[in-house]
């Protein structure tokens, strides 16, 4: 058991401190958490742009509703069966789409 004196306390707490590599008090645990926000942002940024590529930037864009529907149905004319039309919310045009979209 160790001793009950302040500075055997002190020392003791010291020595744990050293022991935990950095994460004791006042050592950044406020800058671990800031690390986090940090990576928590750009995986959201990552996802987001992800979701655009695969939303809009990996397809034909159409610049009315029109056009996509005339290329609906040539692509219906060739076999093709299952698509719709979609407004991408990324860049205003329409895109054709084999997955039911959903808002």
């Amino acid at each position: 058991m160790g001793s009950k004196k302040r500075s055997s306390w002190a020392k003791q707490k010291a020595e744990f401190a050293a022991g935990l590599g950095g994460f004791g008090e006042g050592s950044g645990l406020d800058d671990a958490f800031a690390r986090e926000g940090v990576h928590r942002k750009r995986a959201a940024a990552d996802h987001e742009a992800a979701r655009r590529r695969k939303a809009c930037e990996s397809k034909n864009r159409y610049a009315s509703r029109a056009e996509a529907e005339e290329n609906l149905a040539w692509c219906e004319h060739q076999g093709k069966r299952g698509l719709s039309i979609y407004e991408c919310p990324y860049c205003g045009g329409w895109h054709l789409t084999s997955h039911p979209w959903e808002k």
